[in-house]
């Protein structure tokens, strides 16, 4: 019996399909670790979480940092993911002939309803190994944060869940305090 090989891609040429028409905008894919994944389609709670979060750290550090929403990152020669929310340094060219790499981002945050669990584990370690200093998940359904610190190539060696009721300051921006409620939906009943 023999055993399928996987064709795993380079960024590079991941690009290439990207300029050649392989690959458009209406297909909804990152590149993982040299795969092509889907990325899974978004409800709305997923969808208002993002875009609450994304606005309420614009306001917060606009002054320091851009905040990019659902837009990709290089984080190797393997990995072009697209994280819900990416805080980076601010660049004077507005990385128009770049993606940001691991140098640039001071936070990443998935927005998870159902990737709860691939969140956790797949891109975890995917940001671990690039060395992003800190990584929340913001859990929808459970309206709490996961924050991972201490990247190491294994994973990440911090890993704590805060309720919605408490505050948090980036890593980076640690004289910031966010209040995570600010960042999830309001309940409306």
């Amino acid at each position: 019996m023999s055993v399928a090989k996987v064709r795993l891609w380079s960024v590079d040429e991941y690009h290439r399909m990207i300029e050649t028409g392989i690959l458009t905008e209406g297909d909804r894919v990152e590149l993982l670790e040299g795969q092509i994944v889907e990325i899974n389609p978004q409800l709305p709670p997923h969808v208002a979480t993002t875009q609450r979060a994304c606005r309420y750290l614009d306001r917060l550090l606009e002054d320091i940092a851009y905040v990019r929403m659902q837009l990709p990152i290089t984080l190797s020669p393997k990995s072009e993911p697209e994280p819900d929310i990416a805080v980076v340094r601010i660049d004077s060219n507005e990385y128009g002939d770049r993606h940001p790499t691991p140098a640039d981002i001071y936070l990443i945050v998935e927005v998870a309803d159902s990737t709860l669990l691939n969140d956790r584990q797949q891109k975890a370690l995917i940001y671990a190994k690039a060395r992003i200093l800190d990584y929340w998940i913001l859990d929808v359904n459970a309206r709490r944060v996961y924050v991972f610190r201490e990247p190491t190539q294994a994973g990440y060696q911090q890993e704590t869940m805060r309720p919605a009721n408490t505050m948090l300051a980036p890593v980076a921006f640690s004289n910031r305090d966010i209040p995570l409620n600010q960042l999830f939906l309001q309940n409306t009943f």
